[in-house]
């Protein structure tokens, strides 16, 4: 062990001996009664610098001493420390650290230090691996975003890794490197400090970002990793449900295509599997569609749910009252979701430089008509969780803060498995117009970012307007899909009223949900409003569900709505809408 020590960090005869003194106390504690003695100061029970070399036949005078100089092999590499500076320099006392003394034991646990940055092995990572396994290393994985909340030890957390690498003769791998700190100055000083602390460790670094050559003296070579196919996909969550579970599951390539729609890495599926396995063993079942979709959506991290509300999708394609064209436009906009990979990036069907694999829909309509319900419904179908976006915490006055805001939303949503909603889109995708003052031109800016950033963009988003003409057909020219939501006929008028009105809510005789479908005119939002005022109307008699109890509720949202409330609507029940 300490040949292939003093052959790893380049040490030379002496710097062994030094080493062997200092860490002497370590293996021995006797060692520290002979050093307090040969100190002349028994409370001093480690080896001082001057000791040291006197031991190893040198005098404090000879160019020994420089072998415990910052920058020789034994500090530099982190193998040895030297203490108290405020003490002359033979006086010094010298120390191992106790992962060097581990080592030397044969312990194999990397460093406590770098337990909060250790990563697993994903896509990138796992090519990295497996070239290092080729040249007999193995792969010590750093995650940049934990690294990031560590911006104060950045340098000491460099030093640990590249010592940890040659102890155990492993190859770093750190990403993705657009995790690390936001700031280019402090990007720069973790990559400079990796590279000059890991000189002569093969280093692997992946992620979106190109590598910016003021980060390191040496120029890398660049590797483009393509996106997994379909079939290398499904070919990966079968070994990670296999993996996870010990045995082959028949379903694996039916389960794989419940999460066609998902972007994860190969550390993700294997941790999505795990849970997935777990999670019906619990309930004592296989593995279904469910548990890992589950099990999917656990992997997103919080940080677009600081951005956006997170909705979790409890409807299904039974609870939409559509015509059957907008019905195939959503549809179709969750096929684009699962075959975007294959369609856009194998197939290359988006060519052009800069261009995402992302799909974006439009859903127009008036408000009330389905429009957030259809999109829960496509999170749903894709096994996917739903993010609105706020547009009051993304619209700022101060020039440039609202891209800003749009730029951290759109990053995160890239790196999220999960539907992206702009409720009121046009607020933000509205049509630009003529330049007449400094609002104009600002406005302006902000359109053309958003027009280049949703051709980047790799998620899945929706936007809603209540007006089409209002977005600009710039924007519409990019919409993978748009679906129109008009207002209800008569059929889904009384469709909506039976469904809103389920089963579970007692109904007295006299109900006549046909003629609340023939004559009332609402959207399906107001429907739902009047059913549940109904509801509660119901609960509070302690009686059936009457016609004079829907018809109250119509009448109220009438009056919400700032409509009349005409005998030609209400017919019969006129007295009762106005309650007499």
């Amino acid at each position: 062990m300490l040949g292939l020590l003093a052959r790893d960090f380049g040490l030379s005869p002496l710097d062994v001996d030094l080493l062997l003194v200092a860490v002497a106390p370590d293996l021995d504690a006797r060692f520290e009664q002979l050093y307090g003695y040969l100190n002349d100061d028994l409370t001093r029970r480690r080896p001082t610098v001057g000791l040291a070399l006197e031991l190893c036949g040198h005098g404090g005078m000879s160019p020994g001493r420089f072998q415990l100089a910052a920058g020789a092999p034994l500090l530099a590499g982190g193998l040895l420390e030297v203490l108290e500076p405020e003490r002359p320099p033979l006086s010094r006392v010298v120390t191992v650290p106790d992962r060097i003394t581990a080592h030397l034991l044969g312990e194999g646990m990397p460093d406590a230090s770098l337990l909060p940055v250790l990563g697993e092995g994903g896509a990138p990572e796992g090519l990295a691996g497996a070239a290092l396994r080729e040249a007999g290393r193995r792969a010590l994985v750093l995650d940049a975003a934990a690294l990031a909340q560590r911006p104060a030890e950045l340098a000491s957390t460099a030093a640990v890794a590249a010592r940890e690498a040659r102890l155990t003769g492993a190859g770093i791998v750190l990403g993705p490197l657009e995790a690390l700190p936001d700031q280019p100055s402090e990007r720069a000083r973790a990559l400079r400090a990796l590279c000059t602390a890991a000189a002569g460790v093969p280093l692997f670094t992946y992620g979106s970002t190109s590598w910016d050559p003021v980060w390191a003296t040496a120029t890398p070579v660049t590797l483009a990793v393509p996106t997994a196919s379909p079939e290398q996909q499904a070919a990966r969550w079968r070994q990670a449900l296999e993996r996870a579970g010990g045995a082959a599951v028949p379903e694996a390539e039916a389960l794989a295509r419940a999460v066609a729609a998902h972007r994860l890495d190969s550390g993700q599926s294997r941790r999505a599997a795990g849970a997935a396995v777990r999670t019906a063993a619990l309930a004592g079942r296989p593995v279904g569609p469910d548990d890992l979709r589950d099990a999917v959506r656990a992997q997103n991290g919080a940080g677009l749910a600081r951005l956006a509300r997170r909705v979790v999708p409890a409807v299904g394609w039974d609870d939409l009252v559509l015509p059957a064209r907008t019905r195939d436009e959503l549809r179709e906009l969750a096929v684009r979701a699962r075959h975007r990979d294959q369609v856009l990036g194998q197939w290359g069907m988006r060519p052009g430089g800069g261009r995402g694999h992302g799909v974006i829909a439009l859903f127009a309509g008036p408000s009330g008509n389905g429009k957030t319900m259809s999109a829960e419904v496509v999170a749903a179908d894709l096994g996917m969780d739903l993010y609105v976006v706020d547009l009051s915490t993304v619209i700022d006055k101060y020039v440039g803060e609202t891209e800003k805001n749009l730029e951290r939303i759109f990053t995160e949503a890239s790196a999220v498995n999960a539907v992206l909603l702009f409720d009121e889109a046009d607020a933000i995708f509205g049509k630009r117009s003529e330049v007449k003052d400094a609002h104009d031109r600002h406005a302006n800016i902000e359109s053309a970012y958003l027009l280049q950033r949703m051709e980047s963009f790799d998620g899945i988003a929706i936007l809603t307007t209540n007006l089409r003409a209002n977005v600009d057909e710039a924007f519409t020219r990019r919409l993978d899909v748009v679906a129109e939501f008009p207002v209800p006929d008569r059929a889904q008028r009384l469709a909506l009223w039976e469904r809103c009105l389920n089963g579970r809510v007692p109904r007295d005789g006299d109900l006549d949900l046909g003629f609340c479908g023939d004559r009332f005119e609402l959207s399906g939002g107001s429907i739902r409003a009047c059913a549940v005022t109904a509801a509660y109307l119901s609960a509070a008699s302690g009686s059936r569900l009457t016609m004079g109890q829907v018809v109250t509720a119509v009448a109220r949202e009438y009056r919400k709505l700032d409509r009349l409330v005409l005998e030609s609507e209400f017919g019969p029940y006129l007295a009762e809408a106005n309650g007499r």
